[in-house]
């Protein structure tokens, strides 16, 4: 797993390569479409999804003499999950699911810990709608199965 890993890395350090990915993002294109909307020449972008190509980052299909591209995401979904494996869990989410019972029977007893429980979950509200929002905006990678 860490060659393939190593091998999407190196494919996305190359500036024009992740503006390829970007413009294969929203939908599948021709090259003449890349090359007409990257304004790049037709072998610098054919390079290039060669490169993305054997990175699994994109995936290719003939339609006659044209060529379609679009993004391939079972290399970014590894990525993603070695990422994922890097980030520790913060010691404080484990301990709230061990304080949570106390927790609420502490607040049904006291009537300031209710206002202030009150308080704090409309701020967590506001920081999860943010969260979803900043979520939605990230491109969407379907599993492959």
């Amino acid at each position: 797993m860490y060659v393939a890993i190593d091998e999407v890395f190196s494919a996305l350090a190359e500036p024009t390569r992740r503006k390829i990915i970007e413009a294969l993002k929203n939908e599948p294109k021709a090259v003449g479409a890349l090359v007409t909307e990257l304004e790049i020449s037709q072998p610098t972008v054919s390079k290039h999804l060669k490169v993305l190509r054997e990175a699994q980052l994109v995936r290719m299909a003939a339609a006659g003499q044209r060529r379609i591209y679009s993004i391939d995401t079972s290399a970014l979904e590894d990525l993603v999950h070695w990422c994922a494996d890097l980030v520790p869990v913060p010691e404080a989410e484990e301990q709230q699911a061990g304080h949570q019972a106390n927790s609420q029977l502490a607040t049904a007893a006291n009537p300031t810990a209710q206002q202030i429980g009150r308080g704090v979950g409309r701020g967590l509200e506001q920081v999860t709608g943010r969260a979803q929002e900043f979520l939605e905006r990230l491109p969407r990678f379907g599993r492959r199965r």
